[in-house]
């Protein structure tokens, strides 16, 4: 009987010798390839939106990159540090933007929360409201039926000049 434990014994460490020197093997074989990424793998593609159907269909474009154009109204703290859809108050500011189904009056489109990091926001400090800008950015959730915006891109296309201030 003892006899027959130590062949089980050997056995066993010739096995799991022969299977580490075929996973060696198989390494010895197969060498990793250098991961190389390709300038074009880097670029995103943003699919052009309007506003107002990407809050009207936010599970459409859920985990999806967008962009648009529309007219700025305000930097503001809505929607920061909610749990759900976190972005710290320390570090992202949020943008509104003006409802493009709206004419006559300025009212935001605070269904949808769009978040630029502070360091960012401070390169367009002078952007006012009525500055047409344009945002390129991933949909990253609809906590509370809303839309929940990472703008990666944030440009101001015209602003709105200082004539048009005194009228």
């Amino acid at each position: 009987m003892k006899t027959l434990k130590n062949i089980t014994y050997i056995f066993a460490a010739i096995l799991v010798m022969v299977m580490q020197a075929n996973v060696g093997d198989a390494a010895v074989q197969a060498p990793q390839k250098p991961a190389v990424q390709k300038a074009a793998d880097t670029v995103k593609t943003y699919t052009t939106v309007l506003p107002v159907d990407v809050v009207n269909n936010p599970a459409k474009y859920l985990n999806k990159d967008i962009t648009f154009t529309a007219e700025f109204v305000a930097f503001t703290s809505l929607g920061l540090d909610y749990k759900p859809a976190f972005r710290d108050g320390s570090k992202y500011i949020g943008i509104l933007i003006k409802r493009d189904d709206v004419k006559d009056h300025v009212i935001p489109l605070s269904e949808m929360k769009i978040f630029i990091t502070r360091e960012a926001a401070e390169k367009h400090i002078d952007v006012e409201a009525g500055d047409k800008i344009k945002i390129s950015g991933n949909v990253f959730s609809n906590a509370l039926g809303d839309v929940w915006v990472d703008a990666n891109v944030f440009d101001v296309l015209t602003q709105k000049s200082k004539k048009e201030d005194k009228k």
